[in-house]
């Protein structure tokens, strides 16, 4: 049985397939169209409907929209109460439109484009994908609308490793949660508790990165990098708003950031010690509140296994908290934790409550994000030598490669399936060596970013418990891990001002090519490290073509582009 997973209420649009419980492929919106996070969050933007990425998840299975069996979007309006929840969030009109913002006036038309969404998904497509997407059928005898935060939570239960889990969700919001409490037993999954708007700590964090001159529902992670360069001066002014309850509730009072700290920076302000603290602040607060969350919610399960999924669960530090701190042996992480991973959620939520045998559990453990497009060294060729491109076969890729970083070079790394999910994990990368400390610069000039943003470390699974302390096995680059004392010095470039780094751990198994290049850069410099960075440019999506990798590559001071078995070089 083929079900697809639709994510397209709010943003970082997706398409998921599920075959019998195993994943088929997965792809977000913005890799096909260039449009960051496929869409805004405005709520007369929801007839956006991925179907590029529907249509990739198609093609990879070699079907057409009229093979699906069922389909499953990860929003239920059925599950708002429009005069409670919508016009409870009454905005004056000179208010920018947020996900959160949704109100009277909006919210009906917000409601019908979700309810249309399978007319529109049948009739709406663009030409040029009709082949697999035209002569659908009756969509809505195959359609199923799933609650935004169980989508969530069954993208992190389902594909962990866990036989059983208690699973916490946190997001901006859903149809009217912005919290959810779970708990997952083999092919169940039972909801204990939520949160409901008003009270988000989502929403929280977009107010104040707007506040500090960020898009919001977007740049969200720059403001985690912000707050190393702070300290918790401002940290009791939010811990006046926030108040936990020993219920696993939270309520945040209503407050204005201007009143607090004057007028908020702008976009192309210079950054002061003010921002850096409020940052910092608002971070410290986060990790406060959310290890209360965690606690009532071990109390309520008594359970080792923690899964969280929600865009908030892709804020490493805080992740790394509840991990050295919290009650939880072990914490799993759905890699596109954000509104993406909705997508595959939903479509496991209907896999198992359709077809879930209640003998044996649910297997569709992700080991790896490697569920996006891919192409071939013929297809790779044929582009290069049409576009007229100066290319040159490798004998020995990840060897010859690790030559090249062993020079201080910085390579575009472009190999096998895409990754789902926000982070580059050694498909669609950049990579460089860590030994000088000169490279964080090199990069976030090369990239056009802002000077305080980190890069993170690739290390060999066999080797990360020797460079950074009580380092575990971390694949999807979701936690951060203090880099050991007496290896400092050897990988400056990755190591942020606090002691830190986001670090992604990689074996044999999961990228083989990959791995291999590591190693062999290890055998040059005794170092088993490289500094891995998405391969994009400041405001485009990581790229997804043949033809985006290489437009990005002659557009920006790279040295040489990997891909495939293939090297341009400047």
């Amino acid at each position: 049985m083929y079900i697809l997973g639709i994510n397209a209420a709010f943003h970082d649009t997706a398409a998921a397939l599920v075959k019998d419980g195993k994943i088929i492929a997965a792809a977000e919106e913005e890799r096909f169209t260039h449009i960051k996070h496929g869409k805004r969050p405005v709520p007369f933007s929801t007839w956006e409907l991925p179907f590029h990425a529907i249509d990739y998840c198609l093609k990879t299975a070699g079907i057409t929209m009229k093979e699906v069996d069922r389909i499953a979007y990860s929003f239920d309006p059925e599950g708002v109460n429009e005069s409670s929840v919508y016009e409870d969030d009454l905005l004056s009109d000179t208010e920018v439109l947020a996900a959160a913002d949704v109100y009277n006036g909006w919210d009906t038309l917000f409601l019908n484009y979700i309810r249309k969404a399978p007319e529109q998904l049948r009739d709406g497509y663009p030409h040029h994908l009709q082949k697999r997407l035209s002569n659908a059928g009756n969509l809505n005898e195959k359609w199923a609308f799933v609650n935004h935060h169980v989508a969530h939570a069954a993208s992190a239960f389902f594909p962990s490793p866990f036989e059983q889990a208690a699973v916490l969700t946190l997001d901006g919001r859903g149809e009217k949660a912005t919290t959810g409490y779970f708990i997952g037993q083999g092919n169940s999954l039972v909801q204990l508790s939520s949160v409901d708007m008003p009270h988000s700590l989502g929403m929280l964090y977009e107010k104040i990165t707007t506040y500090l001159g960020f898009l919001h529902s977007s740049d969200e992670y720059k403001v985690m990098a912000l707050a190393s360069y702070g300290k918790p001066v401002y940290l009791d002014d939010f811990r006046s708003v926030i108040h936990v309850g020993n219920d696993g509730q939270y309520t945040i009072d209503e407050f204005e950031p201007e009143a607090w700290w004057g007028r908020g920076r702008k976009k192309d302000d210079p950054f002061e010690q003010l921002h850096h603290d409020i940052a910092h602040s608002l971070q410290k607060a986060l990790e406060e509140t959310v290890l209360k969350l965690v606690n009532w919610l071990h109390k309520q399960t008594n359970m080792d296994n923690l899964c969280m999924a929600g865009g908030v669960a892709l804020n490493c530090v805080m992740n790394a908290v509840i991990r050295d701190y919290g009650p939880f042996k072990n914490v799993w992480i759905q890699p596109a934790a954000g509104d993406a991973g909705t997508a595959l959620g939903a479509a496991q939520w209907l896999d198992v409550s359709l077809n879930g045998s209640k003998e044996s559990r649910y297997t569709a453990e992700m080991n790896h994000v490697y569920w996006g497009p891919e192409y071939s060294d013929d297809d790779i060729e044929k582009f290069m030598i049409w576009a007229k491109m100066p290319y040159k076969r490798l004998t020995d890729v990840a060897k010859e490669t690790a030559a090249i970083l062993a020079q201080d070079k910085i390579i575009a790394w472009y190999q096998g399936r895409m990754e789902f999910g926000p982070r580059s994990l050694g498909s669609r990368s950049i990579l460089a060596s860590p030994i000088h400390p000169d490279m964080q610069a090199r990069l976030n000039n090369i990239k056009d970013r802002e000077d305080f943003r980190p890069v993170a470390p690739v290390i060999l699974e066999e080797d990360a418990d020797e460079w950074f302390e009580d380092a575990r096995v971390s694949p999807f680059m979701l936690f951060v891990f203090p880099v050991k004392d007496e290896k400092a010095n050897q990988i400056p470039a990755v190591r942020h001002t606090d002691g830190t780094a986001r670090v992604q751990t990689i074996n044999q198994d999961q990228h083989p090519l990959y791995y291999d290049l590591i190693k062999e850069f290890k055998a040059l410099t005794g170092v088993p490290v490289l500094v891995n960075t998405s391969f994009n440019t400041r405001g485009e999506p990581i790229v997804c073509t043949p033809r985006d990798a290489i437009e990005c590559f002659w557009t920006s001071p790279f040295d040489a582009l990997i891909i495939n078995s293939f090297i341009l070089e400047k």
